[in-house]
């Protein structure tokens, strides 16, 4: 099956997820999951509430709610792709490869899921966050200048970074995980591109993508740096003031960072700003790998699937 027609204005990203890929178009979400049988299973919704409102076309406002997104429907496609790549529907559930919009509907309001999420959420920003200001303020009480502490937080937290996605890289069930990744980059490099999808056409392609959810937090990191140093130069009221700094900057930090994303996105044939995401670029190598053929197969499932939907709801509204 052919690609339509790349448009320029409308962004297509994704993530990957266990056995699969999740697709997310305007105002829909599609997921294509690897059953043990050997079918591809597909699944499609169509999104609502802040995910489509208004508020996502705002400059610097809709980074922070991307990113809250991100989470939320990774968390979703996530559980329900490995029940299929698991193998185990849910009670009742009789179609299989049609998915199971029900389903999804029951997980989004899950409280074990959306504990799971809170939690997560809460250790990254204590791991992240939190530890590199407690040893930042460690290092100012030994008389280093503040912003040198500052620089020294931002590199720990890059260390951090990725050190974990190294770690976990070392683990068979995640390196799969990562050819999707680069399935999932390699296919929307072929929409874009408005190249066949097809295997061998998607093939040749780069694996790495400058909008990619690790650019998104590397780009974070960096202006975090920025932020946090004009924070502590310009406010000196202790430990806690600093800790809680971390916390309230990060939607301004992430609005930011989205927009400085798609700015490299909308000019990434021009040298210089390639130059600029080289870094972005170059962390992928430990969030990518080289996909199989099979793995392409379910990525260009998932984009075809997120296309004709979105398709479809462009034709039903007019």
């Amino acid at each position: 099956m052919s690609a339509a027609p790349s448009r320029p204005d409308v962004y297509y990203g994704g993530q990957a997820v266990i056995e699969g890929v999740m697709i997310r178009a305007p105002r829909h979400m599609a997921i294509a999951v690897r059953h043990p049988s050997g079918e591809i299973v597909r699944h499609t919704e169509e999104l609502t509430g802040f995910t489509t409102g208004r508020a996502r076309q705002i400059p610097l406002i809709r980074g922070a709610l991307v990113l809250w997104e991100t989470l939320s429907m990774g968390m979703r496609a996530i559980n329900y792709s490995s029940r299929i790549a698991l193998d185990e529907p849910e009670e009742g559930e009789e179609d299989r490869a049609d998915g199971n919009a029900a389903d999804m509907a029951d997980e989004a309001s899950d409280p074990a899921m959306w504990a799971s999420m809170g939690l997560g959420i809460v250790l990254a920003v204590a791991i992240f966050f939190i530890g590199p200001v407690l040893l930042a303020n460690f290092l100012e009480a030994q008389g280093i200048a503040r912003a040198g502490v500052v620089g020294i937080e931002a590199a720990l937290r890059l260390v951090l970074f990725v050190g974990y996605i190294a770690l976990i890289g070392l683990m068979p069930d995640i390196r799969r995980v990562f050819q999707y990744h680069g399935a999932e980059h390699m296919t929307i490099h072929a929409y874009e591109a408005a190249r066949p999808l097809t295997v061998g056409e998607v093939r040749g392609l780069p694996k790495e993508h400058t909008r990619c959810g690790t650019s998104f937090l590397v780009v974070v990191i960096v202006i975090a740096l920025a932020a946090f140093l004009v924070f502590d130069l310009l406010v000196d009221e202790g430990i806690f003031v600093r800790i809680a700094s971390r916390v309230v900057l990060l939607p301004p930090i992430a609005g930011i960072s989205y927009e400085v994303l798609r700015f490299g996105a909308r000019f990434e044939s021009n040298a210089f700003v390639r130059a600029l995401f080289v870094p972005n670029i170059a962390l992928q190598a430990l969030t990518t790998r080289v996909p199989e053929d099979d793995q392409i197969e379910v990525a260009i499932a998932a984009f075809e699937t997120a296309v004709a939907s979105a398709d479809e709801g462009q034709r039903e509204s007019v």
